[in-house]
């Protein structure tokens, strides 16, 4: 423990900041939008690409397995943390609305937490997921860490006041993102917040083009000189503003005259940044575009690659992160030997039923499938050992290269080859 107090001081509070003077926060933009969690949602690119990732964590299948002693692998189903983690992690929630809110919470906040309620063996018995924004994390004098929580009057049943509650490190699941010291993650939003800021102004700027009929403001030019502008102005925003007034003949009377003065949005380009900022976005979450409804670059010859490369660049590094994550905070000290916590992403890796199928067969020819191996893949039931569901084939025309010699002069009867 004297360690730990000589190597943490208080100025190594993790935070989520580069310096004192420079931190990454939610706010403003140069594009004139406040950018937050909850605004980047309403942008369509933003809520499509977290509600893949997060659906696509959510719906991997979750085990709790053990290590063999022939090197192999084995399925615990019995375990406490395998109903937890597969089924329900409390009575409130399945596994896989915990899992898709905590994803959220990470791919928004940078950081997902959740509240781990321990028997009084210290076995997890429940999870309950924590907002990020109301969880602020710290060190005690002795060098851990400390989560400080804090709780609405709405969530304080004990206190009518509300206010912050201390949780120690093994009280909390906690999976950080991408950060600077490695113990809290920054928020994807608030680093990208100009880019979302763009979006949601172009989005903005496009809902009142068209709320105004899809045509650019302007001015009303008079030649003489107007004794009462307001009444004038109401008068003709009363008859011909608003997508409800498109199209209606304007009267001009006294030789007014109409001069438009907004830039139409094919000068303004309005359609190529909307589309150029749907790859931003995606760019951001490295989610294929295609997946968010992009198919201009997009091919029925390339789009399973690129489905492919999705699992193997954008969603095995978050799956890894949550792999470690929980079993750091789950497993008991004396477990973390000889169990692992693991999701399975095979089912996402496969190919067309032609090349699995082709796959398959060359698997069980060359003896490392069995046909009940390749039935549990495909998700069937298994054969009987009266069936031969558990064996396994070589096929007998192989054989090693030095025995290719011996095995001609036995057939032949012949001498030297």
């Amino acid at each position: 423990m004297s360690l730990l107090k000589g190597m943490f001081k208080s100025r190594d509070k993790p935070q989520n900041r580069v310096g004192s003077s420079f931190s990454f926060l939610f706010g403003g933009t140069t594009a004139g939008k406040t950018v937050n969690e909850r605004t980047a949602m309403q942008t369509t690119a933003v809520y499509a690409c977290v509600r893949i990732l997060a659906e696509a964590v959510a719906g991997l299948p979750l085990h709790v397995y053990r290590y063999r002693s022939d090197g192999g692998k084995e399925r615990i189903p019995f375990h406490p943390l395998y109903h937890l983690l597969h089924d329900e992690p409390n009575p409130e929630m399945t596994s896989f609305v915990f899992r898709e809110t905590l994803m959220s919470h990470l791919l928004l906040w940078g950081n997902a937490y959740a509240q781990v309620v321990r028997n009084g063996r210290g076995q997890a018995i429940a999870l309950y997921p924590l907002l990020p924004s109301k969880m602020d994390v710290s060190r005690a004098s002795n060098g851990e860490l400390v989560y400080k929580y804090y709780r609405d009057v709405e969530e304080s049943s004990n206190n009518p006041k509300g206010g912050y509650v201390t949780l120690r490190k093994d009280e909390v699941l906690h999976i950080p993102g991408l950060g600077f010291d490695g113990l809290i993650g920054y928020s994807p939003i608030a680093m990208a917040k100009n880019a979302i800021g763009i979006s949601l102004a172009t989005e903005e700027y496009g809902a009142a083009f068209f709320a105004n009929g899809a045509n650019p403001g302007g001015v009303l030019e008079h030649p003489g000189v107007i004794k009462d502008i307001q009444r004038v102005k109401d008068s003709w925003n009363s008859a011909y503003q608003g997508s409800g007034n498109a199209h209606k003949v304007a009267v001009l009377e006294e030789g007014m005259k109409f001069q438009a003065i907004g830039i139409p949005p094919e000068q303004a380009q309005f359609l190529e940044t909307r589309k150029f900022q749907i790859n931003e976005i995606a760019r951001i979450f490295r989610v294929p575009p295609h997946m968010i409804g992009d198919l201009e670059k997009s091919s029925f010859s390339n789009i399973e690659q690129q489905s492919l490369e999705f699992v193997k660049y954008t969603l095995d590094p978050w799956v890894v992160r949550w792999e470690q994550a929980l079993q750091q905070s789950l497993l008991l000290p004396s477990e973390k030997s000889s169990l692992f916590i693991k999701f399975n992403v095979d089912g996402l890796l496969r190919g067309d039923y032609q090349s699995r199928m082709t796959g398959y067969a060359t698997g069980i020819q060359n003896g490392y499938y069995s046909v009940n191996d390749v039935r549990s893949l495909e998700d069937l039931n298994m054969l009987s050992d009266e069936d031969g569901g558990n064996l396994h084939f070589v096929n007998g025309n192989m054989v090693k290269l030095a025995d290719v010699g011996a095995a001609y002069q036995k057939n032949t009867g012949g001498g030297d080859v």
